[in-house]
C-alpha cells in the first residue's frame, strides 16, 4: 500500500533520514508498519534535529517537498500566493499515486489537502484532526473550513476523520479517537511521593501565549506566598521564554521556578515520575498530550475545561479544572494540598485512567482502520 501523508509539520533532513516532532513521528511510525511505501508532502530543511525530534522508521520514504506558508502578514500572503500552485501540484501528485491518503489537520497544508482530496472520491482516506473538535469552540476561519470539509459526506468520501472526544451532530465521516505515548511494557509501579519535600509542578509544551505558561508561574508563585513549599519546572521553548526569564529575575523566583528547555522523551518521563502535578493552562487543545503523559506517571492534572479535558480529568474527580481566576484556582490547589488522602486518591485514579491509552491499543486500532479498506 502506498500511503500519502499531507502535513504542515516541518521536517529536518540529516543524511538519508528525516526527522520531525517526536510525538507526531512516533504516531506515524505505527501507521508505517502496515504500508509498503511512505509518501510525505511536507516542508524539509537540512539541519540538525533537536532533542524533541525523532526519525521515521520506514525503509521506503518518498518526499514531496513544499514550502511552509502562512497568511499572518502581507509579505507572507504574497509568498503564499506565489508558492500555492506548486504546493497544490505536489499534493495532487502524491494523492494521485496513493492507495491511502492521510491528512494532518488543522494546518495550512492540511487545508489545501482538504480541497485537493475532493478530486479523489474513490481513494480511501483518513484525517487526524489534532485540534479541538468541539463545535462550540471559537476557532480561526481556516480551522472551521477544514472541519466543514472533513465532515461533508458529499465533498469528502471514503474518509475517516479521527477526532478527540465524542460530539453531538457529527457526520458519519467522524470517528472518536485518542493518542498515546507509552507502550504497555513501560507500565511500572508509580514512584512513591510524599508532601514532606517540595510539591513539584511540571509544565510541558511550547512557551507561547496560547499555552499560557505564565499562568503556571503565577499559580506556583501564589502558593509559595501562602507558605507552601513548591517548585515548578517548565519543559519546552518558545517566544514566552524571555518574558518568563525576566519575570523570574525581577521577582527573585530562581529557587522556585526552573526553565529546562527542550529535553528528550526520557528526561521528560523522569520529570513526570518525580512530579506531583502536571499543569497546562492552555487556551486551546485537542487531546492534551502533556496531561495524558503526566497522568500516566501519577501526576494530578491541572488544566482549564477545554475540549476533552473535563473527560480526561473525570470532571474534577481525578484532577483540577481551572477557572482561570488566580485566587479561585489557588484555593482549589490549596484544598488538595491540605487533604493528602484526596490527593493520593486522585493520583491513583489519574494513572489508572491514563494507562488505558497505550501505544499497543493505538496500534491495534490503526491496524483495524487499515484492514477495513
Amino acid at each position: 500500500m502506498k500511503f500519502a501523508i499531507i502535513t504542515h509539520v516541518l521536517h529536518k533532513k540529516l543524511g538519508n533520514q528525516y526527522f520531525a516532532y517526536a510525538p507526531y513521528v512516533r504516531e506515524m511510525n505505527v501507521w508505517a508498519k502496515y504500508v509498503t511505501e511512505f509518501m510525505v508532502v511536507g516542508a524539509v530543511k537540512e539541519q540538525q534535529p533537536t532533542p524533541i525530534d525523532s526519525c521515521y522508521s520506514h525503509p521506503s520514504i518518498s518526499f514531496f517537498e513544499v514550502d511552509t506558508i502562512d497568511v499572518l502578514t502581507w509579505k507572507s500572503r504574497i509568498k503564499a500566493f506565489v508558492t500555492l500552485p506548486r504546493i497544490v501540484w505536489q499534493i495532487f501528485k502524491a494523492m494521485y499515486q496513493a492507495d491511502h491518503i492521510h491528512l494532518r489537520c488543522p494546518g495550512n497544508i492540511g487545508l489545501l489537502g482538504c480541497f485537493v482530496q475532493i478530486l479523489f472520491p474513490s481513494t480511501p482516506k483518513t484525517a487526524k484532526y489534532a485540534g479541538n473538535w468541539d463545535p462550540k469552540a471559537k476557532q480561526p476561519w481556516s480551522y472551521r473550513i477544514q472541519k466543514w470539509l472533513l465532515s461533508n459526506t458529499f465533498l469528502t468520501r471514503k474518509m475517516k476523520v479521527l477526532v478527540y472526544g465524542e460530539w453531538e451532530g457529527n457526520s458519519k465521516n467522524i470517528q472518536p479517537f485518542y493518542t498515546a505515548t507509552y507502550w504497555e511494557a513501560e507500565k511500572v509501579p508509580l514512584k512513591t511521593l510524599t508532601f514532606a519535600g517540595p510539591i513539584r509542578f511540571i509544565f510541558v509544551g511550547t512557551l507561547s501565549q496560547g499555552k499560557r505558561p505564565m499562568y503556571a508561574v503565577a499559580l506556583v508563585e501564589a502558593l509559595s506566598k501562602r507558605g507552601h513549599e513548591v517548585h515548578l519546572e517548565l519543559y519546552g521553548e518558545g517566544p514566552e521564554r524571555k518574558v518568563i526569564e525576566d519575570y523570574i529575575i525581577k521577582n527573585k523566583l530562581e529557587a522556585l521556578i526552573t526553565l529546562q528547555g527542550n529535553q528528550s522523551q526520557v528526561a521528560v518521563k523522569i520529570a513526570y515520575q518525580n512530579s506531583h502535578f502536571v499543569v497546562l493552562p492552555s487556551q486551546s487543545e485537542g487531546w492534551p498530550k502533556a496531561l495524558a503523559e503526566g497522568m500516566f506517571w501519577g501526576c494530578v492534572a491541572v488544566a482549564p475545561p477545554i475540549s476533552c479535558v473535563p473527560f480526561m480529568l473525570g470532571h474534577g474527580n481525578r484532577g483540577v479544572l481551572l477557572h482561570m481566576q488566580l485566587e479561585s484556582d489557588v484555593a482549589q490547589l490549596e484544598q488538595l494540598l491540605n487533604t493528602e488522602v484526596v490527593y493520593f486518591d486522585q493520583r491513583k485514579a489519574s494513572a489508572n485512567w491514563s494507562r488505558n491509552y497505550t501505544l499497543d491499543r493505538f496500534e491495534k486500532e490503526i491496524k483495524e482502520i487499515v484492514k477495513t479498506e
